[in-house]
């Protein structure tokens, strides 16, 4: 089995924009483009040593209200 050739990359691309549009690829790069950027200004926040990171405590957390059901277990 060989290498591809221009040919056989351009049919793909054509398919591949026939199947999703040139709007939705654009949306699919725009989004991976963020999520890249996002994760490298994250790794370079954690490699400054002089930075502490600041958490936030149990109970400034959001109080979630709900009811509890008890489990019944069938024999």
């Amino acid at each position: 089995m060989g290498s591809f050739s221009i040919w056989h990359w351009l049919i793909v691309l054509l398919v591949v924009v026939l199947v999703f549009g040139t709007k939705k690829l654009r949306n699919i790069g725009s989004d991976l483009g963020g999520a890249v950027k996002g994760f490298k200004e994250g790794m370079k926040s954690e490699d400054k040593p002089g930075e502490a990171k600041t958490e936030i405590p149990p109970s400034a957390g959001q109080t979630i209200e709900g009811e509890v059901r008890k489990e019944t277990t069938k024999s």
